[in-house]
């Protein structure tokens, strides 16, 4: 093992790592740090992952509404992923799923995998060769797991902070457990990607629906940082989308207080302030309305064009010339 190591650190290739190790001759090389969690209130699932590899969201985080999530690492078979949640959408429960692909899979020994199920089920494994310091440990409705960290103390730390968290939303509460990874040690490489998948309680057929939120770092200097300021603006846009909602039913004060609550959380954002002075326009406060736009047309003239193609369009309700007043 120590070979198969020396060779990824001086050439940097995934080919010469594990071309002779059995089962994983085309496998991925994704040491990491994870965790698959639910929202014993919502029902939400996630899964929230960083490692020092490019883009490990894409091959790592796994998840279905109603089902499931998984998170597949260290030398990764992702066909966990889409076969574990098959399994686990046939009422199979975590732990057996588990086993059963585990069982069939010739390269078990490099594998870290865990899975949650929609009732709370989780079960992991962790394989005797995965590099040290590789552990999973399970509590009530969570896993978290990791491997080629810089000590022993990564998966103690993020158990703790999920714990600790539990007054918070699920994704929240699983970007602190990634942070509490990455102070406690975290990969012994260091830090390059992290990515954060939460899907609902329920199951739908339509594939938009699938996940409550989806984002992936797929490479910087500090991913959690950068993922839970993603998660903020997510937070931020949906409130954006219940006004945007709003308007098209009429309701002119929802809208203004969800527009209000998105600019609150990113002031400086221009989209934010110029949708809230919509907002206030079509309630009849022109006079609260145009500084805002006289404020978002200075920052950006294509604004100011923007607003008068509106009222073609019905989300604009104001007269001529009170669009003439704010564009003036």
């Amino acid at each position: 093992m120590k070979k198969i190591i020396l060779l990824f650190c001086l050439f940097g290739s995934l080919p010469l790592i594990s071309q002779n190790i059995e089962g994983v001759t085309k496998d991925a090389f994704a040491h990491t740090f994870s965790i698959v969690a639910r929202d014993t209130i919502t029902g939400e699932m996630a899964v929230g992952v960083q490692s020092h590899w490019f883009s490990v969201g894409s091959i790592v985080s796994w998840g279905k509404a109603g089902v499931g999530v998984v998170a597949t690492q260290s030398f990764v078979n992702p066909a966990y992923g889409p076969e574990g949640l098959e399994l686990m959408a046939n009422g199979v429960p975590a732990e057996q799923a588990l086993t059963e692909l585990v069982e069939k899979d010739n390269g078990r020994d490099f594998r870290q995998v865990a899975f949650l199920d929609a009732n709370g089920n989780v079960s992991a494994f962790t394989g005797e060769k995965c590099v040290e310091a590789a552990e999973d440990l399970q509590g009530r409705n969570f896993s978290v797991q990791a491997n080629m960290m810089l000590n022993d103390k990564v998966v103690p730390a993020m158990a703790e902070a999920f714990v600790r968290y539990a007054d918070y939303p699920l994704a929240e509460r699983v970007v602190e457990a990634l942070k509490a990874a990455q102070e406690a040690g975290g990969d012994i490489r260091g830090k390059q990607s992290a990515a954060l998948v939460v899907v609902g309680p329920e199951r739908t057929e339509n594939a938009w629906e699938e996940k409550k939120i989806d984002l992936r770092v797929d490479d910087h200097e500090n991913p959690i940082q950068e993922l839970s300021r993603l998660l903020k603006v997510n937070r931020a846009y949906d409130h954006m989308n219940k006004g945007d909602l709003a308007v098209e039913a009429g309701n002119m004060e929802k809208a203004l207080e969800e527009y209000g609550t998105a600019e609150k959380m990113f002031p400086e954002n221009l989209e934010m302030k110029f949708w809230k002075a919509v907002a206030l326009a079509n309630s009849g406060r022109i006079n609260e309305a145009k500084p805002i736009f006289q404020e978002v047309f200075k920052a950006d003239k294509n604004w100011k064009e923007m607003i008068t193609r509106l009222p073609a369009s019905g989300i604009l309700t104001i007269s001529e010339a009170e669009l003439k007043e704010i564009t003036e």
